[in-house]
């Protein structure tokens, strides 16, 4: 890697791995929107930091995911024999039609608005469980022993696994973003990638026995059922998938959670308005989706050549990151300091959750989940504070923007 290592004098634009990059990415990405916004990397793949370029790329149909040409691309004709990578390429979100539509059809019932908003109840009890074991403690991490807890809880259920389970999700590692960033992974993390990849295989494996012999009222079930009729869904699809939603249904609310909670205590007076007005809260999930998203990028390929994006002509089979965060920061978007946390900003539309067909299926799940565990937490522990609001300890990596850990205490 280090024949891209420059000197500071002449530092990348683009740098998503360096601790300067992650811990504030968005001073940068005001560097790319003004001065080279669609911007060719030192990889070769070009990044999108417009919200105009980023919008349309996401949905338009000239664009898609290629996942497997892409990924050949760039480590060699030999990366589809790794079992991650294998695994990934079946993933509905790096799908392209017909088979995105088969699978993402097998599964968009489970995350209608209706089901989600039925699941209110469940997800209150679940807050109200983890603060009423927490509150005597007098401190927490607020990532692991709150944030963590509640969407692995849900995604549990509506996965179907069994409560006796469940603990080895709860202290499970956090650590899989790296598959996701555009650096490419040394061999080491490639092994490490596959090892985790075969154990979670092997627990679902497991599991679709379970649900073959007695079904429940689950997505697990409702997929296997889907699996046996065959034309539907491959074992390898379905295992796939389930570790896809799984991470996807935890990882990204977590972030949510623990970047809103830290955006508002960075803003004492955006804390005090919400504490005054509650009601405030669902706007305030989507300024916090804006101000610090959970995914910062998101990717796609050209499936033609493209003449004109942002000024750069991009051909066939190139790579276009686009830049969520740096998008949601767009002044041409939000002509009111975007770079301020404003609860009560109107017309708030983030990008966090992409866009097209492959909009996140899980979008108003988060909203309602950060929204019912931000709001608890003000309401029941009002006089938390944070142990140390300005030297958050970020995780290293930059397409799942997450902190490691935020301790608070009361």
């Amino acid at each position: 890697m280090n024949e891209h290592v420059q000197p500071a004098s002449s530092a990348p634009l683009f740098n998503p791995l360096a601790p300067e990059f992650i811990r504030n990415p968005y001073p940068h990405y005001e560097r790319m929107r003004t001065t080279d916004p669609v911007h060719l990397t030192p990889l070769g793949m070009y990044v999108a930091s417009r919200h105009a370029e980023v919008s349309l790329v996401m949905r338009d149909k000239r664009f898609g995911k290629d996942y497997v040409e892409r990924t050949i691309r760039r480590y060699g004709p030999k990366i589809m024999d790794e079992p991650v990578f294998r695994s990934m390429s079946h993933w509905m979100l790096q799908q392209d039609p017909p088979d995105h539509t088969r699978l993402r059809g097998l599964v968009v019932k489970a995350f209608t608005a209706r089901r989600v908003e039925d699941m209110r109840p469940r997800i209150q009890q679940v807050v109200d469980d983890t603060l009423d074991r927490i509150i005597p403690q007098g401190k927490m991490d607020l990532i692991e022993d709150f944030a963590f807890r509640l969407p692995v809880t849900i995604i549990c259920d509506m996965l179907g696994i069994p409560e006796d389970h469940r603990e080895a999700f709860y202290t499970g590692s956090r650590d899989g973003g790296r598959l996701l960033d555009p650096v490419p992974l040394s061999p080491e993390e490639i092994k490490q990638g596959n090892a985790s990849n075969a154990l979670a295989a092997m627990y679902f494996q497991q599991l679709f026995d379970l649900r073959r012999k007695s079904p429940g009222n689950d997505l697990i079930t409702q997929l296997v059922q889907a699996e046996e009729d065959g034309s539907k869904l491959t074992n390898e699809e379905l295992t796939a998938n389930i570790i896809l939603l799984f991470g996807a249904g935890h990882e990204t609310t977590v972030n949510l959670i623990g970047n809103g909670l830290l955006s508002l205590h960075r803003n004492p007076d955006q804390l005090a308005l919400l504490k005054a007005r509650p009601e405030l809260i669902t706007n305030a999930i989507e300024e916090f989706l804006r101000y610090d998203s959970s995914v910062q990028l998101t990717g796609r390929v050209a499936l033609e050549d493209i003449d004109d994006l942002g000024g750069k002509r991009i051909p066939k089979g190139e790579s276009v990151l686009c830049l969520l965060g740096s998008a949601n920061h767009d002044p041409a978007v939000y002509p009111d300091n975007p770079e301020r946390l404003d609860i009560t900003r109107p017309n708030v539309k983030p990008l966090s959750f992409g866009g097209g067909i492959h909009f996140c299926l899980g979008a108003q799940l988060a909203r309602i989940e950060a929204e019912i565990a931000i709001s608890t937490l003000l309401r029941r522990i009002p006089d938390l504070r944070l142990d140390d609001a300005v030297n958050a300890e970020w995780r290293p990596t930059f397409v799942l923007r997450g902190l490691k850990r935020l301790p608070a205490s009361w």
